[in-house]
Parts: C-alpha cells; sequence; structure tokens
C-alpha cells in the first residue's frame, strides 16, 4: 500500500507523488519477524536440554556463546543506523518544502509502526514466556534462557529502532528538531529504562525467592516503564495535527488517493 497525493505546485500537477511506502516497513517487519521466530525455535531446541544448568559445557556451547554474540551485534548494528541517521541529517531543516515535510512525517510513523512491532513482542510474547520459565525453574543464574532471550536480544532490538526513531525525528522534522516532544520522549526513554531496571531485578533475586510470587514489587518496575510506550497516542496527536496542516497546505483534499 502507498499513500498518494497531486501537487498543485509541481511542474506536473497530474503526476502523484508518494508520500508513503510500506514496503521498507514490510520488509523490517520480515526481518525482525524471522528473527523473534528463530530466537523462539532455538529456546524449544534447546532451552530445556541444555539450558537447566549453568555449570555445564552445554550451557557455556548454547546459551552464553549466544549471549555473548548478540549484545554486541545488535549494538553495533544500532551504532552503524544511528550514526547514519545523524551523519546524512538535514541541516537545512527549516528550508524543507511542505511536501517534504510531509513525506517525512509518514516516514517517521513508517519507524513507529517498525518500533511498536518489536516491542509488542517483548510486552507480550516473550515477556510472558520469561514469566512462565521462572514459575517452572528454578534459576542458578541470571543469564537464563529467557533472559538471554528476552533481556539481550529482544530489548535490545526495540531499543535500537526506538533510539533510531527519535533521532530520525530530531534530525528530520522542524517540529521535533525546535524542542523536544515530551510524549516523544517518553516512549523512547521509557521502555528503554526496561534493560538498566533489569539490575535491580537481578539484585532482588539474590537476595530474595521472588518467582513464586510473580507481581512481586521487586519486579513493578517493568510493567510501569513499559506503560510509558502508551505515550505514542500523544506523539501520533501531535504527527497528525500537523500532518492535516500540511495536506491543506500541499494538496487539496479531494486529490487524495490510496491504492
Amino acid at each position: 500500500m502507498s499513500v498518494q497525493v497531486a501537487s498543485t505546485t509541481g511542474k506536473d500537477p497530474q503526476k502523484p507523488a508518494r508520500v508513503f511506502n510500506i514496503l521498507p516497513v514490510a520488509i523490517a517487519w520480515g526481518v525482525m519477524l524471522a528473527f523473534y521466530v528463530s530466537l523462539r525455535l532455538y529456546q524449544q531446541a534447546f532451552a530445556f536440554k541444555f539450558g537447566l544448568d549453568s555449570t555445564s559445557p552445554d550451557f557455556e556451547i548454547y546459551w552464553k556463546a549466544l549471549f555473548k554474540i548478540e549484545v554486541p551485534a545488535i549494538f553495533g548494528i544500532g551504532a552503524v543506523i544511528w550514526a547514519y541517521l545523524w551523519f546524512t541529517r538535514d541541516r537545512r531543516i527549516n528550508d524543507i518544502s511542505p511536501g517534504t515535510e510531509l513525506k517525512r512525517y509518514f516516514t517517521l510513523i513508517g519507524w513507529f509502526l517498525v518500533y511498536t512491532f518489536s516491542f509488542l513482542w517483548v510486552a507480550n510474547f516473550f515477556g510472558e514466556g520469561d514469566a512462565t520459565w521462572h514459575q517452572t525453574v528454578i534459576r542458578d543464574t541470571a543469564l537464563t534462557p529467557s533472559h538471554i532471550v528476552l533481556f539481550y536480544a529482544c530489548i535490545p532490538t526495540y531499543i535500537v529502532v526506538g533510539v533510531g526513531t527519535l533521532i530520525y525525528a530530531t534530525t528530520r522534522i522542524p517540529a521535533f528538531a525546535k524542542s523536544y516532544s515530551v510524549p516523544l520522549l517518553m516512549v523512547v526513554v521509557g521502555p528503554g529504562l526496561i534493560l538498566p531496571n533489569l539490575g535491580y531485578n537481578e539484585w532482588g533475586h539474590a537476595f530474595w525467592f521472588t518467582e513464586e510470587t510473580f507481581s512481586h514489587p521487586l519486579h513493578w518496575g517493568f510493567p510501569v516503564l513499559g506503560w510509558t510506550a502508551l505515550a505514542i497516542g500523544g506523539v501520533l496527536l501531535q504527527v497528525m495535527r500537523r500532518v492535516s496542516e500540511l495536506f491543506k497546505v500541499f494538496t487539496p483534499a479531494a486529490s487524495l488517493t490510496a491504492k
């Protein structure tokens, strides 16, 4: 699907200008889906077989090795993406045309779609899987099979996308470049703080056995920080307000088509 508008100011007013292309979003979703399904199948194959004793050689091969590979790989990819977005930033951001600004807002919406897709896997599927694992198996290490996948693969993935979304917005869209958007910061920073909150969680588990009560206060930080993602509603209100203004400037409402 693509959203197109007919320009009323260009040389060829009949030629539509594409402002949103779903293909990059679909590709990102496909890559992430393959990544998450692969992690789940890996858990299915090796979690109970080699993940119950952290002192065994097999645990070192199948789980410690995965941990040592995924963390630098994901954040390394993230560093490349962030650097690219920063070094290719628009240095004349206040001079962009309404059409360019409109297209960038739709690109930002695409970033949101990828970000929410990655976050939902953490908040639902792998988050519930982690709870199930720790109510079933007594841990002998903080690096359990469920933690290695959830906290050190899935959460870093959405942090990479979230920070990328923030950098894109603040380097290419005038409204976000001029001042900080509190909802946008909440959407990105709040869920990102779940990762450092893990340190507090593991410190608590070193002293208290809380698996039998998963709603223990030790875990409250996870849902509270996760709920900050709901601030995306506020960001979308900011985005759609400006998009509606740009549509009025850039094209008559009757020329909007979707196909």
